[in-house]
């Protein structure tokens, strides 16, 4: 991984009262940056200061971006900002994010280096730049830009992107060899338009100051390794989204890893990676009925477990199967089997809850020597209670710790 923009690691890396005012406002910094907004709906009752801080979101979650240029009389947003009025940028990204009335907890030096960093090394931020060109130069045709949704080059080596792998300007007609996975922005629609989440440019697009290059985030043509192919040749050939996201968020030795460090905008982006993975996997599952023998399902014995008893509201159903984490069945399934095991054994003896202490000197240690909190690396905290979760049960199944086993839930 290339390492990021000098400006962007004092930011990161630095111990000046600067770097610390960004670290703490990290997200609303991003948001003056982002091209695209989020769909789901943030739920900001949560931080009151009592508590660690969280991000959480609930609805379907999504990227969209809207035209190139806003509707007479709105105030430019998101992508609009890199082209509208850049003559008032600075001023312009300052009040997307707070407004006129609140802007002391904004750094107005940090917005102009963050800019010019943008400016110089984003892939992203130059082309759209060049539709700014367009624009001014021809404010009679209408211009749209298209993102494309492929590369030519292997995934799986480190290749920054060129400006006509990334996008391409259409002045009049639409280009008729547009892909599935492109995304067409126009000049003025007015309306928002919802990016594929399989488009390399999804995610940098939202994150701009952790893909500070335009680099691509995940990609469907990620190819597994040979090695690893040898090992495995009737396997799968391309990796998948919750492999991908657990190699990007693992440290890597002499790397400067901006997103392990980037606090509450890495819990955000872990929200995002997870939204993404289950997207995938609810994809496959409605795309792939037949071989998952959802035929086979009695629709109405289904429905009447679930007391919908009014015939009228039959209809063609995605049947999400038990192996879908958190579905219906899976929990039906799980009490089935705890239930027979019950019948033929007998009731449990001992019923123990585990839980994470975010005190433990494990994650303790790492953090700290890390400048860092317990609280900006969830990923370490669940990766410590898991060990310790599967250490215990060994522990209970292996030295014995409470006698033989003869059954477990």
């Amino acid at each position: 991984m290339k390492d990021p923009p000098h400006v962007l690691q004092r930011l990161y890396f630095g111990d000046t009262e600067q770097s610390k005012h960004f670290l703490s406002n990290i997200r609303r910094y991003n948001s003056m940056f982002c091209f695209t907004s989020l769909g789901g709906r943030i739920d900001r009752s949560l931080n009151t200061g009592n508590a660690p801080p969280v991000f959480r979101i609930s609805g379907q979650n999504y990227h969209c971006i809207g035209s190139l240029v806003p509707i007479d009389g709105s105030m430019p947003k998101f992508v609009q900002l890199y082209i509208y009025d850049t003559d008032n940028e600075i001023k312009n990204r300052i009040n997307s994010v707070r407004g006129e009335s609140n802007l002391g907890d904004i750094n107005e030096e940090i917005v102009v280096k963050l800019k010019n960093m943008l400016d110089q090394n984003n892939v992203l931020v130059n082309y759209f730049k060049m539709a700014r060109t367009e624009i001014q130069s021809n404010p009679v045709i209408e211009v749209k830009m298209n993102l494309i949704g492929k590369r030519n080059k292997d995934g799986r080596t480190y290749n920054l992107p060129t400006a006509h792998e990334v996008a391409a300007l259409i002045v009049g007609d639409i280009d008729p060899s547009m892909g599935d996975l492109d995304i067409l922005i126009e000049t003025r629609t007015g309306q928002l338009k919802r990016i594929n989440q399989l488009n390399p440019a999804y995610l940098p697009l939202q994150y701009p100051l952790l893909f500070p290059y335009g680099e691509d985030g995940y990609r469907e043509d990620i190819i597994f390794s040979d090695a690893w192919r040898q090992c495995h040749p009737r396997g799968r050939i391309r990796i998948s989204p919750k492999e991908y996201f657990s190699f990007y968020i693992h440290e890597k030795v002499n790397e400067k890893h901006t997103l392990l460090y980037s606090r509450r905008l890495f819990q955000q982006f872990l929200v995002d990676a997870y939204t993404m993975i289950e997207s995938a996997r609810l994809i496959y599952i409605r795309t792939h009925q037949k071989a998952l023998r959802c035929e086979a399902y009695q629709g109405l014995s289904d429905a009447l477990t679930r007391g919908e008893l009014d015939p009228a509201a039959r209809g063609k159903r995605i049947i999400l199967p038990s192996s879908f984490t958190g579905g219906a069945r899976y929990m039906i399934q799980n009490y089935q089997d705890a239930m027979a095991i019950c019948k033929h054994i007998g009731y449990p003896h001992i019923f123990i809850t585990f839980t994470s202490n975010p005190k433990w000197p494990e994650i303790e240690r790492y953090v700290t020597h890390r400048g860092l909190k317990a609280d900006d690396r969830p990923d370490i905290i669940c990766r410590v209670f898991k060990m310790k979760l599967d250490a215990m049960i060994e522990d209970i199944k292996t030295d014995k710790l409470f006698g033989d086993i003869c059954g477990g839930i």
